[in-house]
């Protein structure tokens, strides 16, 4: 059962190019599918997330952290009677803009375009992949998504200006998302916050007695699970502590979410779309949780010294690549060339580079700077 402020499918804006109904599957379904097939979608599962695919099999990378944060969205979304196909849709696509190297390289690639007066952003990217850079059907380049679905690429973790961004005019963007793409950005949160701990202790960047003297709410659970399983590993333990933080935020984003819509007094999707405020969030003090979650992860983690020199090779091979595009054009690939001659070179370049995984642009740094030399 839908509630009444959910998507309905069948009051979806539809494609760019009509399609008739599928037999057995809705259009946010067939949508949901499309993503699922489509190459870039394939290629996450060898982009970074934290760690390279170098360091370990067991590190999450692109494609299965986009599997848990469908697992979560979806299990959110069920709890609010929300479209759940929608839901599913969104979650699934939301990282596929997301070039090699996780946030170093698109450090280095927004760098590189801002050399030339332009910018890289991966939501945008993402609506580029769908719109055009897929090409499996015969009746149109790209993926024909609905409109509900590409709006909710673009605006499901952020606003647009839409004085800044006319070419998106298309996507009402003096409107709020709905509650299903708004869902997406707090899940996502959720997701990282919690697993990006996981990943960081199976790595030895992080310490037990650290993450315990740190995250307040870790160690709450910590000294539960201890308590009920004195003799387990401190893994185990660990993972019963985890288990128990996700399951407390994604329980208050429900409970908190209920409240808001009640007192918005929400009685369409239009009353979502022109509520002031986004809708889909957590309790103030859970949200404390979670940001000190976070910062612990950026002093500790994310900018281990560790993993510094990772992160410069990156930066390294994506500017150099970047600027040997640039130079270079005629030693990109023909639907490359091709595209240039309609579109800003920079920009044509960065759309390349931005589709490679970790280990194609290893290669292409080989076989163009390396071997070169």
């Amino acid at each position: 059962m839908l509630a009444e402020y959910a998507v309905r499918v069948e009051n979806s804006r539809g494609r760019r190019i009509p399609e008739p109904p599928h037999r057995y599957r809705n259009d946010f379904q067939r949508d949901r599918d499309r993503v699922v097939h489509a190459r870039a979608f394939r290629r996450l599962e060898a982009k970074t997330q934290v760690f390279t695919h170098r360091e370990s099999d067991h590190f999450r990378n692109r494609l299965t952290h986009t599997i848990e944060v469908a697992q979560i969205a979806r299990t959110i979304a069920a709890q609010l009677g929300l479209n759940v196909d929608l839901v599913e849709a969104l979650a699934l696509v939301h990282d596929i803009g997301h070039p090699p190297f996780g946030h170093a390289g698109e450090k280095a690639l927004n760098a590189a375009m801002r050399r030339h007066g332009l910018y890289f952003d991966h939501n945008l990217h993402a609506l580029r992949i769908v719109e055009d850079f897929e090409v499996r059907y015969a009746a149109f380049r790209g993926l024909n998504l609905t409109f509900e679905v590409r709006e909710g690429i673009i605006k499901h973790s952020r606003d647009y200006d839409p004085v800044r961004y006319p070419e998106l005019a298309e996507y009402l963007l003096d409107l709020r998302p709905p509650l299903e793409a708004q869902l997406i950005d707090v899940a996502d949160e959720i997701a990282y916050s919690t697993a990006d701990l996981d990943d960081g202790f199976e790595a030895r960047l992080l310490v037990l007695e650290d993450i315990r003297s740190n995250v307040p709410i870790f160690e709450k659970y910590f000294l539960e699970v201890e308590k009920l399983y004195p003799d387990a590993p401190d893994k185990l333990k660990f993972n019963e502590a985890q288990k128990r933080m996700l399951d407390r935020f994604v329980g208050d984003l429900i409970t908190t979410t209920q409240q808001q819509i009640r007192r918005a007094d929400l009685r369409g999707i239009d009353d979502v779309r022109r509520h002031p405020e986004r809708l889909v969030t957590l309790s103030a003090e859970v949200d404390e949780e979670r940001r000190i979650t976070k910062d612990f992860l950026y002093n500790n983690l994310y900018f281990s010294p560790t993993l510094d020199e990772e992160k410069d090779d990156a930066e390294i091979i994506v500017a150099s690549l970047f600027q040997y595009w640039i130079d270079h054009p005629d030693t990109l690939p023909h639907p490359y060339q091709q595209k240039a001659e309609q579109e800003p070179l920079p920009r044509i370049v960065c759309d390349y580079i931005a589709g490679m995984t970790d280990n194609f642009i290893f290669e292409q740094y080989d076989k163009y700077l390396v071997e070169s030399r």
